[in-house]
C-alpha cells in the first residue's frame, strides 16, 4: 500500500492510529460489500494534515475520504449537496458525519488536466455561481449542517478572533490589520446594502478542486475550507488561479460572467461589480481562517499561521476589479 504524505512526513494524523485506521477499512470494506463490489487492486493512500485519502479499487475507483474536527461537516454537506443541486456535486456512496467519513465515487479528470482555454473558465464561474444561486434558499441548513457561518454580520468577529489568534503576525502588520478594522466594517456595511443574499463559499475553488465537463457540464469537489459567506467572496481564488494562466487581463472578463446569472435577481451590472470588488477583500478572511482546520496536534506549535497571516495581511490589496 502507497502512502503520500507530500511534504508533511511530520505531520501527525489519525492514519497513524492502528486502531483509527482498522475501523475506516471495515467502514469501506463494509459499504463496498453491500454495493456488491469486491477490491481488485491496491490501495493508495494520501496523508495531509487537513485530510485523509484512500483510493479503493473495486473494478470502479472509489474514494475515501477523511476530515479533521474543523471540516467534518464536509461529508455531510456533500450529501445535501447532491441533493438540493445534483449534477453539479459528487453523490456520495456513504458517509458518516459524526466521524467526517466520505465514500466517493471518482470525479474523472480534473480541470487541470483538461485542455480547456479561457472561455472554459468563463463557463466555469457561470456554472458555478447558478450552483450558489441554487443554495441561497438553504444558508440556514448548511449552518445547521455544522458549515462554519461567515457571514457579514460576523465577519468582523472573526477577522478580530483569527488576528487575536495569529502568532506569526509582527507588530507593524498588527497595526495594518488595527487600522483596516474600521474600513472592514464600512466594506461589510456597503457590500450587505448591495443585497445579495450569502450562500455557500468554496473558498478554494481552483483548477484542481474541478472535474473536467462531461456534457458541458462542471462538477465541484472538495469542500473542506467552505463557509456560509458572500457568495462573491469565492471569485478570489477562483481568478487568481485562472489569471496565473492566462494573466490578469482574464479576470475582468471572468468577474462579468460570473456576476450575468445573479442580474437575474433584479441587480444591475455596475451594482454587483462593486459587489465584487467589496467581496474580493473579504473573501481573504475566509482563505485566513481555513488555515486553522487542521487535525489536532498535526505540529508542535502554529506551523501554518504564516499562511494564514499572509492572508489577512491580503486585506489591504488593492482589488483588481
Amino acid at each position: 500500500m502507497q502512502v503520500d504524505r507530500g511534504t508533511y512526513a511530520e505531520a501527525r494524523t489519525p492514519w497513524d492510529d492502528i486502531e483509527w485506521r482498522a475501523a475506516a477499512f471495515a467502514w469501506v470494506e463494509a459499504h463496498v460489500a453491500a454495493l456488491g463490489w469486491q477490491e481488485r487492486g491496491p490501495r493508495w493512500v494520501r496523508v495531509r494534515p487537513w485530510s485523509v485519502i484512500v483510493r479503493f479499487e473495486v473494478g470502479r475507483r472509489l474514494w475515501f475520504k477523511a476530515n479533521p474536527p474543523a471540516s467534518r461537516f464536509e461529508s455531510g454537506l456533500t450529501e445535501a449537496l447532491a441533493g438540493w443541486a445534483p449534477g453539479h456535486v459528487l453523490t456520495p456512496y456513504a458517509v458518516d458525519a459524526t466521524r467526517g467519513w466520505s465514500l466517493l465515487p471518482d470525479g474523472g479528470s480534473i480541470l487541470r488536466q483538461y485542455p480547456g482555454d479561457e472561455r472554459t473558465w468563463e463557463q466555469v464561474v457561470g456554472q458555478y455561481a447558478e450552483f450558489q444561486r441554487t443554495l441561497v434558499p438553504h444558508a440556514d441548513e448548511l449552518v445547521a449542517l455544522g458549515v462554519p457561518d461567515a457571514r457579514l454580520a460576523i465577519l468582523p468577529t472573526i477577522f478580530d478572533k483569527t488576528v487575536a489568534a495569529n502568532q506569526s503576525l509582527q507588530p507593524v502588520d498588527r497595526k495594518v490589520l488595527d487600522e483596516l478594522r474600521p474600513r472592514l466594517l464600512d466594506w461589510c456595511e456597503e457590500l450587505a446594502a448591495i443585497g445579495v443574499t450569502d450562500s455557500l463559499d468554496h473558498a478554494d475553488l481552483h483548477d484542481g478542486q474541478i472535474f473536467a465537463p462531461v456534457d458541458g457540464r462542471f462538477t465541484f469537489f472538495d469542500w473542506g475550507d467552505a463557509a456560509v459567506s458572500h457568495p462573491f467572496c469565492s471569485l478570489l481564488v477562483t481568478a487568481r488561479h485562472a489569471a496565473g494562466s492566462y494573466g490578469d487581463d482574464i479576470i475582468p472578463r471572468l468577474r462579468d460572467a460570473y456576476l450575468e446569472p445573479w442580474t437575474a435577481g433584479g441587480h444591475t451590472l455596475p451594482e454587483l461589480r462593486r459587489a465584487a470588488s467589496l467581496a474580493w477583500r473579504l473573501g481573504s478572511i475566509g482563505r485566513a481562517v481555513s488555515w486553522g482546520r487542521l487535525f489536532p496536534d498535526a505540529f508542535d506549535g502554529p506551523f501554518l499561521d504564516g499562511d494564514q497571516a499572509e492572508w489577512l495581511l491580503k486585506l489591504a490589496d488593492q482589488p483588481p476589479i
